[in-house]
């Protein structure tokens, strides 16, 4: 039986997990992912994080529970997720020739032992000074309406950017690999080593 729960419906945080991990759950946390007043983008991924994983810690006693949250600043503004056409290209034309701070927070929670870790992620993306073709042109080829920032680093969005800083581009796509697997290799689960 499987011990580990992704907090998410989210396919692209399940595609990275399937990387990494055989075998998992993924479960929906149905949390309020309202900011608090005066809440920074770190505090809000972190708490929303936590509160994601441990959404689920009743109806799954004995398990890990993984939950994620993310959100991109640009010029102080947290920017979501587009929704739709317009909105891409207001996020992408706001982003042109600056550096865009993604924030992604993780939390694992143990909840037979009611254990948490938790963190939050920084990664930086560097836009080129793109023109008004290339903005409408890409929101139409790769439609990242439902993307924070408006692209897909794993596509097309690659086309976007200068460079790229920080310890791990999987958080750029909503789930920090390396930092789970150490969270987890912690608490004894170590996707090397068959048990």
């Amino acid at each position: 039986m499987t011990k580990l729960v992704l907090a998410s419906t989210s396919p692209y945080r399940r595609m990275l997990l399937e990387k990494v991990v055989s075998e998992f759950i993924c479960a929906a946390p149905h949390t309020d992912e309202t900011a608090h007043e005066n809440e920074t983008a770190p505090e809000l991924v972190e708490r929303l994080a936590v509160a994601k994983a441990k959404a689920l810690a009743e109806q799954y006693p004995s398990h890990f529970l993984v939950g994620s949250d993310q959100v991109a600043v640009v010029d102080g503004s947290i920017l979501g997720k587009p929704g739709n056409e317009a909105n891409a290209i207001k996020q992408l034309t706001a982003a042109r020739g600056k550096i865009v701070t993604f924030y992604t927070g993780l939390a694992v929670y143990d909840s037979a032992q009611q254990r948490l870790q938790s963190c939050v992620e920084p990664f930086e993306v560097h836009f080129r000074n793109l023109t008004d073709a290339e903005i409408k042109g890409y929101v139409a080829l790769e439609q990242p309406f439902n993307c924070a920032g408006s692209f897909k680093s794993e596509g097309l969005g690659i086309s976007l950017f200068e460079r790229l800083h920080g310890d791990d581009p999987n958080s750029l796509i909503g789930l920090p690999l390396i930092k789970l697997l150490a969270m987890l290799r912690e608490w004894g689960m170590n996707p090397l080593i068959k048990s």
